[in-house]
């Protein structure tokens, strides 16, 4: 089955790196936090931009000199509904952030791995990365699993979650990847239409399917 997906060459670091892509809503940090809890590392992509935005000296003074100075909280953080605000509406400006950010990101992935080979882990670590396809990331893992979901469901999580309105968050998800793409990347598919209990177990059967195939190096 995923033998046509372009995956990284078989290697004796004894890791069998996962990445978990999902739409906004789908439910896939539910299943990063059931492989985290089960023990597996997790490397959350997301966490990671938090830290790249918020102290990174470079780019903390980039986004500042593009938003203002004010567009960092006085905790520190970056205020990213009005960065998002703005580069949901502007092509050139979301083109600005990802190329300043994103490479960053992807080396703190890399660490974190590097990080686990020098602690000699073996076996499974999942990478939390939506955006993983936009990246080629795939490439680098061993298997991947997608999480998908109803649209109406992905709206209704978005909505409980971050306060977004329907109208609003129908915009955001149309500005995702969809459903199809990531289940036609992926070497697992966990469908969310029915309880966090029946999401957790697909997740853990699915993981137990892809860690044997890489034990078996199918």
């Amino acid at each position: 089955m995923s033998t046509e997906r372009a995956r990284r060459t078989r290697s004796a670091d004894r890791l069998f790196i996962i990445g978990l892509v999902g739409r906004a809503g789908s439910g896939k940090s539910t299943v990063a936090k059931a492989f985290a809890e089960r023990g597996v590392p997790v490397i959350d992509a997301d966490r990671l931009g938090h830290e790249v935005t918020d102290r990174d000296p470079e780019v903390r003074a980039a986004l500042a000199a593009e938003y203002g100075a004010d567009v960092y909280r006085a905790d520190g953080a970056l205020d990213r509904a009005r960065v998002g605000a703005t580069v949901f509406r502007d092509r050139a400006a979301l083109a600005r952030l990802n190329a300043l950010v994103h490479p960053r990101i992807l080396a703190r992935i890399r660490a974190a791995l590097d990080q686990l080979r020098a602690r000699r882990h073996r076996g499974a670590v999942v990478v939390d990365a939506a955006l993983m396809l936009d990246w080629g990331f795939e490439r680098e893992c061993d298997a991947v699993i997608a999480v998908t979901a109803p649209e109406a469901e992905q709206v209704a999580r978005l909505g409980r979650a971050r306060g977004w309105s329907a109208a609003e968050a129908h915009a955001r998800l149309a500005a995702q990847r969809p459903d199809a793409e990531f289940a036609a990347a992926a070497d697992a598919v966990i469908d969310n239409r029915e309880s966090e209990a029946a999401l957790v177990r697909a997740a853990l059967e699915s993981l137990e399917r892809l860690e044997a195939r890489g034990r078996r190096g199918a």
